[in-house]
């Protein structure tokens, strides 16, 4: 405390009282001072506070906080096809689910209109064009166009056929090439089929096609003449299980560079059989194909390292495998070795559930089966079991609730492929 001076005097003594009511004055004004310096620095921070803009504050503020990114906050939406697919079951009734596991046929110099109710009232979500359409690549854009309109915008169909070469090629005349058969194909160098395969994909996918049912990889076990289904026809390439693999995975990639998904058949080949399963019950017993066997490896080694959009499963029972029942209702092949050996989470869809293979199981139940063993989509080759098919299905899916989650999840690889192929949006 600094000493007051008065001109240089020096003060008179004060007297007892004065000094005791000064000394009270200083205890007071201590006091006073003391209360003052402890409220300071809230007073300041408010009268500060106060006296700023309220917009500088705010900009302040905001400039001493770095800028938080995006993902600090919320994970980024998972755009994968899987993730858009699972999104787009979520708002699907049953029946829209189940509408998205039929392939309904559309023959040669019909009318597109006949499948308009199924496509927008029942949902049924694939068409495979059959027959001898042999007006070329406009007529078939035509009635492929003419499918679409009956689809959603945002889901629209698979549009397939089986475009093989030789003796099966349903779609022909100006803007398809002759293809040669599956045998003259396996003569080619893999690079070359390749090259074709993309070359005859850009002519389908013109025509509005967008999958392929081919190639077809059996390798044939017994004399071809005596092969109904394959080698009789030249269906299959020709060669060991590792040449028709080779040739396989050309094929598919060929098909994959032009923009069209190719489907390998017949899971796990119709190479050791006699009888045709569209046309016959007598020879369709397989006796020698085993999970370790030449005829499925060609199979499994395209499917690993080409990945294709489909798998077709075989009407053929397989012995050695599953006695029980087709390869396209065996949960062992199907669930057991394709999806769980082999690790593939494609589509698997079925050969022709018309054919006379499976004729002896009740209509309703057929769709029932290929789903309840793990397939997915029911090609069909007669109009008149579309019907019978999705409902057998739905009313399963009803009243057994793990069918109906078999349901969804065979729904959710369907529309995950369509999603992969822009299809669906």
């Amino acid at each position: 405390m600094q000493q007051i001076k008065h001109g240089g005097r020096r003060p008179r003594p004060s007297s007892a009282p004065t000094i005791i009511a000064a000394m009270l004055c200083v205890v007071a004004l201590v006091a006073a001072g003391t209360a003052w310096w402890m409220l300071r620095p809230q007073q300041k921070d408010t009268l500060e506070h106060l006296a700023q803009p309220q917009s500088s504050s705010s900009t302040l503020n905001r400039d001493k906080a770095p800028t938080p990114k995006p993902q600090e906050h919320q994970k980024a939406a998972d755009d994968s096809p899987a993730a858009k697919a699972s999104r787009a079951i979520a708002t699907m009734s049953l029946d829209e689910r189940a509408g998205q596991l039929i392939m309904a046929p559309m023959f040669a110099g019909g009318n597109p209109a006949d499948l308009s109710a199924l496509i927008s009232t029942r949902h049924v979500g694939s068409v495979v064009l059959i027959g001898n359409w042999n007006n070329g690549t406009a007529a078939a854009k035509t009635a492929a166009d003419a499918l679409q309109s009956y689809a959603p915008s945002g889901n629209q169909l698979i549009v397939s056929t089986d475009q093989e070469g030789g003796q099966v090629q349903h779609l022909k005349g100006s803007g398809f090439d002759t293809m040669p058969s599956a045998v003259a194909q396996g003569q080619m160098s893999a690079d070359t089929l390749r090259s074709s395969a993309k070359t005859w994909g850009g002519q389908l996918k013109q025509a509005g096609i967008n999958v392929d049912l081919a190639p077809v990889l059996g390798t044939v076990q017994v004399k071809r003449s005596s092969n109904a289904p394959i080698g009789a026809l030249n269906r299959d390439f020709g060669l060991d299980s590792n040449g028709n693999a080779q040739h396989g995975i050309a094929f598919v990639e060929g098909m994959r560079d032009a923009g069209v998904g190719a489907t390998v058949k017949h899971y796990p080949g119709l190479g050791a059989v006699t009888g045709n399963t569209d046309f016959t019950t007598e020879g369709i017993l397989d006796t020698t194909t085993t999970l370790d066997g030449e005829q499925i490896g060609a199979f499994n080694t395209t499917i690993k390292q080409a990945k294709p959009a489909m798998v077709m499963m075989s009407l053929a029972t397989y012995q050695r495998i599953d006695s029980s029942a087709p390869a396209a209702f065996s949960s062992k092949i199907i669930d057991g070795t394709l999806r769980g050996s082999v690790g593939y989470d494609g589509v698997v869809i079925s050969d022709s559930l018309s054919a006379a293979a499976v004729s002896g199981i009740a209509t309703k139940d057929l769709g029932v089966r290929l789903v309840d063993a793990g397939g997915d989509l029911a090609c069909i080759g007669d109009t008149s079991y579309v019907t019978p098919i999705l409902d057998g299905i739905i009313a399963r899916a009803q009243s057994d609730p793990a069918f109906a989650k078999k349901v969804t999840a065979s729904a959710m690889r369907v529309m995950t492929l369509k999603y992969q192929m822009g299809l669906a949006k």
